[in-house]
């Protein structure tokens, strides 16, 4: 039986992945790692936290006598390394936090099961889980491919790309079977509201305002999560020790455009007058440091692995705000803090 830990596998992509990796491999033994920091939230989860094959533990990646425990414990053959700050704004307001959980929880994690492997690399795998902001940003035409040079921008991309940096590093220097991914920016269920998606479907919903940075012309590629853990598990199953593969959604929108779709699709589904959600459009301050524009060349991972998106950004989205209209408790909690109630009620003695 395989024995995987997936680091912060509470949170918003992290839990996508437990659920498929729990269900669709029951021989697999998985070990969900997690802070439950305010991103991670155990109720993403309550579908299958009595799966015999799944288990999770509360800890922090930057314990090291912690993560040292745990691997002589639980002997995992495996890592899907998630667990990351994430939310650029909070990295612009604390960065030593960034570089604690980004770089050094993620040498914690690589020297627990460098210690552990020893000896039998070639039978284990540690997959990290990265970003395409540590490419920097884009002009109006070219794309981000697995050849293009890191440039880095915020402290939550310079951290992502300091801890790219350490796998291929216990790679090439103790010869670990490493990968690592660089997506761009995942939308679907579970997503925390302080994201651009999930707090405007929120805001809209709230009739409350919708803030957008500058002008919204700043440009990304939008990849469904459920596509994203889907390459996931492909890539861990077939990529080469030692391999990146970056993976992105086909599928670029201005941030402006994307919020003006969801404003249509939400007055719709509301019953509102078309463009009234519209007029709760509020333009704020650009953030420090804006990327202007992100686009991930996925060919690599067509061509080699066979994965490509499985849904349209439009299905996905419709899919997304359906999700978020149906599961109004789920939000409410989150946004109250409440949620953290049931994780300590449910949890506390596991």
């Amino acid at each position: 039986m395989k024995k995987i830990i997936i680091t912060g596998g509470a949170g918003f992509i992290g839990s996508h992945v437990v659920r498929r990796f729990v269900t669709t491999y029951p021989e697999y033994q998985i070990i969900n790692l997690d802070k439950l920091t305010y991103a991670g939230n155990l109720a993403n989860l309550k579908d299958i936290e009595n799966a015999p094959n799944y288990k999770f533990v509360k800890g922090d990646i930057v314990d090291l006598e912690f993560i040292n425990n745990l691997f002589a414990t639980e002997q995992p053959d495996a890592v899907v390394h998630l667990a990351a700050e994430s939310h650029v704004d909070r990295s612009i307001t604390n960065p030593l936090e960034f570089v604690m959980t980004n770089v050094v929880g993620t040498v914690n994690l690589l020297n627990a099961a460098k210690n552990l492997w020893k000896g039998e690399y070639d039978k284990k795998r540690f997959y990290h889980v990265s970003t395409d902001e540590v490419y920097g940003t884009l002009g109006e035409t070219d794309m981000f491919t697995e050849q293009t040079a890191y440039d880095p921008h915020s402290p939550y991309s310079a951290s992502k790309a300091s801890s790219d940096h350490f796998v291929r590093a216990y790679h090439d220097t103790y010869g670990m079977d490493t990968v690592i991914s660089n997506c761009s920016n995942n939308y679907g269920s579970y997503h925390f509201p302080e994201k651009l998606i999930p707090l405007a479907i929120h805001n809209i919903t709230e009739n409350k305002p919708v803030p957008v940075y500058g002008k919204g012309e700043n440009v990304r590629d939008w990849l469904w999560v459920e596509d994203h853990a889907r390459a996931i598990d492909v890539i861990f199953h077939n990529a080469a020790t030692g391999t990146t593969y970056n993976i992105g959604g086909h599928n670029e929108w201005k941030n402006i455009d994307l919020i003006q779709l969801l404003c249509r699709i939400l007055d719709k589904k509301l019953n509102r007058e078309e463009g009234e959600s519209a007029k709760l459009i509020t333009y704020v301050t650009d953030r420090a440091g804006h990327d202007l524009r992100y686009a991930i060349d996925a060919t690599k991972l067509k061509n080699e692995l066979g994965w490509t998106p499985s849904i349209t950004f439009e299905e996905g989205l419709e899919k997304t705000v359906d999700w978020y209209l149906s599961n109004n408790e789920w939000l409410k909690n989150v946004t109250s803090g409440h949620y953290q109630d049931y994780y300590s009620e449910q949890y506390n003695n596991r």
